[in-house]
């Protein structure tokens, strides 16, 4: 680094002469360019000799031009030709008004919207048909070799997932089966039909409340975890940095999770199941003073097995929705922590909303197989 920025003051018949000197750059000006601008303060007219400077970048010249202040031009700059060149950019660059956008209103506001959104639409539909093609190309990797599995990583996440998750669910389901119970109680029995809220617990329970309860509270606890690390590590470039060891992430990452899911929703719905019938039995035992010997009856003779394989169907579709979009989310992650807050966000959003019209889905199939 050569000698700092400085300057030294010569007036000859009114006219201040200011001779620079050093490195008038970014590091080296300290205190230089505001020191300038003091001293050149109250002239009408400056001339500028710069052949003493040894190096000069934008933020010097920013300086220099800031303190003459208009009150130079190139015929009283005595300078290198390079010199002249940076303080011409400079000077063309600060002369430059930025042009605002102009603002769009009303029909073509919305229009403007309208496009902004079906391509981003194109755009999500893309990228969710390339992770979906990148998971199914591990699947088949870990399928011709199994050994590829990682299994250590996909019981510890099934232990997060699943076995952490077991007492909210259960809690959960259990209200909500005593809600069913005591509104079915409520309603049916001004028409003298109260022994048909074991039916109404029954099936509400086994078919739908189950399953969706479970997949709701996993939606929020699950693909937001997913979303939150695997974004992380994409900020972090610990993604990155797999790639380039030439380890997948698709692999090492989103697959531990998707197996992690699959095992655990079929056992959290089974425990959605019996904290639904045990809340909706409490409640009929205490309001309707139906014992659980007759409920657990009636349950075998009119309600059966049929609607608990029902809703036990939609658990492994359910999985594979909730790990997806907490993954994808996760790996379309930016740099900053407000893409990171906005994927997890999404993540959680997406992963309800589909569940909700895949449950929907599954009512229509089954209502159109009269099950």
């Amino acid at each position: 680094m050569g000698a700092p920025a400085d300057f030294t003051l010569k007036e000859t018949a009114g006219h201040k002469t200011a001779v620079l000197s050093g490195d008038w750059t970014a590091r080296g000006m300290i205190d230089a360019g505001e020191r300038l601008v003091q001293a050149m303060e109250g002239s009408d007219a400056v001339d500028l000799d710069l052949r003493d400077i040894t190096r000069c970048d934008t933020a010097g010249a920013y300086a220099i031009i800031r303190a003459a202040d208009g009150r130079i031009s190139a015929g009283n700059i005595k300078a290198g030709p390079r010199t002249l060149r940076l303080l011409k950019l400079v000077d063309d660059a600060i002369q430059v008004e930025p042009e605002a956008a102009p603002p769009r209103k009303g029909f073509t506001a919305l229009l403007e919207r309208i496009g902004r959104g079906v391509y981003g639409l194109g755009d999500d539909l893309y990228g969710t048909l390339a992770f979906l093609g990148h998971l199914l190309i591990a699947i088949g990797r870990c399928i011709v070799k199994p050994s590829r599995i990682r299994w250590a990583p996909v019981v510890s996440l099934a232990e997060r997932a699943g076995l952490d998750a077991i007492p909210i669910v259960a809690t959960t389901t259990f209200f909500i089966g005593a809600v069913v119970g005591l509104l079915g109680a409520n309603l049916l029995t001004q028409f003298g039909a109260q022994v048909f809220a074991v039916e109404l617990i029954g099936i509400s329970v086994l078919r739908e409340f189950n399953i969706l309860i479970t997949a709701i509270l996993l939606a929020g606890r699950s693909a937001s975890s997913f979303a939150a690390e695997l974004g992380s590590m994409k900020m972090n470039q610990e993604i990155d940095a797999m790639q380039v060891m030439g380890v997948d992430p698709y692999e090492a990452l989103v697959l531990p999770r998707f197996a992690a899911l699959l095992i655990t929703i079929p056992l959290l719905t089974f425990v959605a199941t019996l904290a639904g019938l045990a809340g909706g039995m409490a409640v009929t035992w205490a309001v309707l003073d139906l014992s659980p010997t007759f409920f657990l009856q009636r349950m075998a003779d009119s309600v059966g097995v049929q609607h608990f394989f029902i809703g036990m169907s939609k658990a492994p579709v359910m999985a594979m929705v909730i790990a997806a979009i907490g993954c994808r989310q996760g790996l379309e992650v930016g740099n900053d922590v407000e893409s990171l807050g906005r994927r997890v966000t999404a993540a959680v959003v997406h992963a309800i909303f589909a569940i909700i019209f895949i449950d929907a889905v599954f009512a229509l199939i089954y209502m159109e197989m009269n099950v």
